[in-house]
């Protein structure tokens, strides 16, 4: 069929008549794309919605099978060929079709691989994911769930058990890391075919990033918050030490309350958890939202909260269809983690149920995968903000005065520790996919030494590493939480100064301000990817992404 849209083309240039004609051939090939993409990509994600939350083995099998039929619309060479073909020809002026093409050319040039190694890549990939979603680690032989493991970490005296959970939160990694591996060379293999050194680079570039710019930006970060991490840890092992009784060098991995110590502890002089453990988390999430403007009580009623076992053992947020049906996977707790967690995840819901549905289908996602971290991450912060709680969980001032100092610390520190985590998680996986024969569970704590100063564990290393989520369900994907943070301190800048005319953020809780959600639905999740990240950026805040204001937010 496009072999004969190619000759058509080229027909029409010659008679003179092309570049009104090839965009026509573009829609009519758009509008052919999303007749069979759109049930598909809806299809394809409810089988994971129900993987995810039921965890049989069947279900793994079904969204297997689609996401390789997905991968096979991608993958033919004659649609490749034609939209190579539109697009070198620079007939297409339309802003929108020629976005549409940028985006289409960018999804199918990953795709252009062979069919065997396509079938092995999917295979393996549902194998990695089944097996990490329904795992679950063991303490003295007896099943726990990452609620427990949390549980243990944040609140057990007991240095043994503290051990045990943090090395039962690891387990998994030894369980998959060899057909991780396995995955990360068929990826490799796959980016080389259509002209990348590796698949990392493939996923940043198709995706309208670059990795100098990357390093660039991690760079700047780690000079920016060496020292206040190395003050803030410095203090922050003072205090775990002598809770424990032992030296600041006496500390391992169990003591920082996060298997991967990417949270800062609730240990000083206010435990935050307090004020949230008699509330309701889910319905403090649905009341703060409907306070903005942006109703949640259709999103939680499609949603899955709460623990069992097979279901997988962390959150997301996802958009079924692209016309509304967005929902949550949580494990709540009425904690603050679990507060942050839901207001996090119901971020990344609202992005995508207030997309424009007048937009065409292929622009109702995200600008940018960080674009929606960054949504999540501005409301997620609010868990710890002082204004913010005691608006929802009804504090006096006296109260708020007692907390704000101590919640702005956890919140500054929390930020700087994220900087330092996330240049591990980047800096891993850039060189896990550059060599993945090579030592990487050695790796993986060269650079937590390096940029998060936790000790690696006595005797030899296992690859724990591979336990990190991301890995299986997200690769090449964490610095676009970094990049999040920085959009959300951005959007706190331009809002704080710009909509509330305000100088200073001091008691801004975000709460029944209605303005928010008219903002937020107008200038960043109606256009969706109408627009290339930067672009939307600088239409919404008055200027492309800017680390300064993530900097003057909490590197202080």
């Amino acid at each position: 069929m496009r072999n004969l849209l190619i000759a058509s083309v080229t027909v029409l240039l010659v008679t003179g008549c092309a570049r009104n004609a090839e965009e026509k051939q573009l829609q009519n090939f758009i509008t052919d794309h999303v007749a069979i993409m759109e049930p598909l990509s809806t299809e394809t994600n409810l089988a994971y919605w129900d993987a995810s939350t039921i965890g049989k083995a069947e279900d793994y099998d079904r969204f297997g099978k689609l996401q390789l039929e997905i991968r096979r619309v991608y993958s033919d060479a004659n649609d490749f060929a034609f939209l190579k073909h539109v697009k070198e020809s620079g007939a297409v002026k339309d802003p929108s079709l020629a976005r549409q093409l940028d985006r289409l050319c960018n999804a199918y040039l990953t795709n252009q691989i062979p069919a065997d190694l396509l079938e092995r890549i999917v295979d393996t990939d549902t194998k990695v994911q089944e097996k990490y979603n329904t795992y679950r680690g063991r303490i003295d032989g007896k099943e726990v769930t990452m609620s427990d493991i949390y549980t243990i970490m944040t609140t057990e005296k007991d240095v043994r058990k503290r051990e045990l959970a943090w090395r039962a939160s690891k387990q998994v990694g030894d369980a998959i890391v060899a057909d991780l591996i396995q995955l990360v060379k068929f990826r490799n293999e796959a980016a080389k075919k259509v002209g990348f050194d590796n698949y990392h680079t493939m996923l940043i570039t198709t995706a309208e990033q670059s990795i100098e710019e990357l390093d660039a930006i991690f760079n700047e970060l780690d000079k920016l918050t060496e020292m206040p991490f190395a003050e803030l840890k410095n203090e922050l092992d003072t205090v775990l030490a002598k809770s424990f009784s032992i030296e600041p060098a006496e500390l391992r991995p169990w003591h920082y309350h996060d298997p991967f110590f990417q949270r800062t502890p609730l240990v000083y002089e206010l435990d935050l958890d307090a004020y949230y453990e008699d509330k309701d988390v889910k319905e403090l999430a649905e009341k703060y939202y409907a306070s903005v403007g942006l109703p949640v009580d259709d999103i939680l009623a499609r949603s899955d909260l709460y623990d069992r076992q097979g279901k997988y053992p962390h959150a997301f947020g996802t958009d079924i269809d692209r016309h509304g049906d967005t929902r949550v996977l949580c494990n709540l707790q009425n904690t603050e983690r679990w507060a942050e967690t839901i207001l996090h995840e119901l971020g990344h819901a609202l992005y995508s149920k207030y997309h424009n549905p007048k937009e065409p289908w292929l622009f109702r996602e995200p600008a940018h995968s960080f674009t929606t971290e960054g949504v999540a991450v501005f409301f997620g912060r609010l868990s710890r903000n002082a204004a913010w709680m005691q608006q929802m969980l009804g504090l006096t001032d006296a109260q708020r005065a007692e907390i704000g100092p101590v919640s702005f610390k956890y919140l500054q520190f929390q930020q700087i520790l994220f900087v330092r985590w996330a240049t591990v998680m980047y800096n891993f996986e850039k060189q896990l996919y550059a060599d993945p024969d090579q030592d990487l569970n050695n790796l993986w704590w060269t650079l937590v030494e390096k940029y998060q100063s936790v000790e690696r564990p006595p005797g030899p290393v296992d690859a724990g590493w591979a336990s990190k989520l991301h890995f299986t369900t997200a690769p090449c994907y964490y610095h676009n939480y970094m990049l999040g943070e920085l959009f959300a301190s951005q959007l706190h800048h331009y809002y704080v100064h710009n909509i509330l005319k305000l100088q200073s953020d001091k008691l801004v809780s975000y709460a029944n301000d209605k303005k928010l959600g008219r903002f937020l639905r107008k200038k960043v999740f109606g256009p969706g990817v109408k627009y290339p990240w930067n672009e939307m950026i600088e239409r919404a805040t008055g200027e492309p992404l800017n680390p300064k204001y993530f900097a003057e937010q909490f590197v202080k």
